[in-house]
């Protein structure tokens, strides 16, 4: 694809956050399974959007913030394959976070634990940035032409 001869989608960039989100959402949901379903006799809602989960004085807590560090370089690959611009992977990144933080505003009220901000700022930070270099990487890559040269 041609970037600079595509017209401004606002569809497409809708369609991309949500997807964006989903696949967030999906991979925390993954780790959240494996490292904090074994700990708890219950799995719901409040280990993804309540802020009191994230904490550093228990294993779940730990557990938990290594979901959401986890999950964020699992969508610096979904940047990757959905965004596919380097110039476009913290808009993204920091929409995604945004729209989170709502969430978790709307099930448990405003964050209020220094550890919450911490996490999530420094996820958004790693999402943004190892998305931006993998976007780099791919966008860098060489064009294989070799075998579509004719032998003359």
């Amino acid at each position: 694809m041609f970037y600079g001869a595509v017209a401004w989608d606002p569809w497409l960039i809708v369609a991309q956050i949500v997807c964006l989100q989903c696949l967030y959402y999906l991979s925390l949901g993954v780790f959240l399974s494996i490292l904090v379903g074994p700990r708890v006799s219950k799995m719901s809602l409040v280990y993804f959007f309540d802020f009191a989960t994230v904490t550093a004085s228990t294993a779940v807590g730990w557990c938990v913030m290594a979901s959401i560090f986890l999950s964020s370089v699992a969508g610096a690959g979904f940047l990757v394959y959905l965004v596919e611009r380097a110039k476009k992977c913290l808009d993204f990144s920091a929409t995604l976070f945004i729209i989170h933080l709502f969430i978790c505003f709307c099930y448990g009220g405003w964050p209020s634990s220094v550890t919450w901000w911490v996490v999530n700022i420094t996820s958004l930070a790693v999402m943004a940035l190892l998305g931006e270099y993998l976007c780099m990487r791919r966008e860098l890559r060489e064009i294989p032409i070799g075998r579509y040269r004719s032998n003359v």
